[in-house]
């Protein structure tokens, strides 16, 4: 009977902890919904978006703990980084990042050009230093970065990219957007360090509406 008293009582704790849990994030205070959604790609997993830039602080600071986050993310998410590219310096470190990318180096060099740039305080912005920075950390040739560079693949990849940080009409960075509906910046989050929480429970959102 003690044990039946136990369960009866359980249940509406547990429906409270419910309400609290969805309760805890809301459209228009801890996250922006896009007046017009970005399409992804429709095979039935959940896409989250990084929106960053290289020479970002902010962006530099949130990586080592987003890459953890990402490094845990179940099978039907699918994580993907779009640099943004607000000015020339942007620009240039987009070229960067999809050169790398294109070279099939992205992974190996996405950090340590980020630890370049803050802690080392090289700029990385013209073509030689970033060909001199390739081939030292990503084992490639000269030959290979020049190719790369000017490469169709590169430009398209960055129009597209351009075209998609100004349809999630943020204006900073970084920021987070899930399924191409909803905007998590620090500010909405309520700090960096609370992005990625607001971002699973967007996730579970939109895993229960698929």
């Amino acid at each position: 009977m003690l044990m039946l008293i136990k369960r009866w009582m359980a249940v509406p704790l547990l429906l409270i902890s419910s309400l609290t849990l969805a309760a805890e994030y809301e459209a228009g205070v801890n996250y922006d919904v896009l007046a017009d959604p970005v399409p992804v790609m429709a095979d039935g997993k959940v896409h989250v978006e990084e929106a960053f830039w290289y020479g970002c602080p902010h962006c530099f600071h949130l990586d080592e703990s987003l890459s953890q986050w990402v490094s845990s993310l179940p099978a039907d998410v699918e994580f993907t980084r779009v640099p943004a590219m607000f000015g020339r310096a942007w620009v240039s470190h987009a070229q960067l990042y999809y050169v790398a990318d294109v070279l099939g180096i992205l992974d190996k060099v996405h950090t340590p050009i980020f630890r370049a740039i803050h802690l080392e305080k090289q700029r990385l912005l013209d073509k030689d230093d970033q060909r001199d920075f390739l081939v030292k950390h990503g084992g490639i040739t000269a030959e290979q970065f020049d190719k790369a560079y000017d490469n169709f693949a590169v430009k398209s990849r960055m129009s597209q990219a351009d075209k998609r940080i100004r349809s999630f009409k943020i204006s900073g960075v970084p920021a987070l957007i899930v399924d191409g509906k909803y905007v998590v910046s620090a500010s909405t989050a309520g700090g960096q360090d609370k992005m990625t929480a607001v971002v699973d429970f967007l996730i579970e959102k939109e895993r229960a509406a698929k």
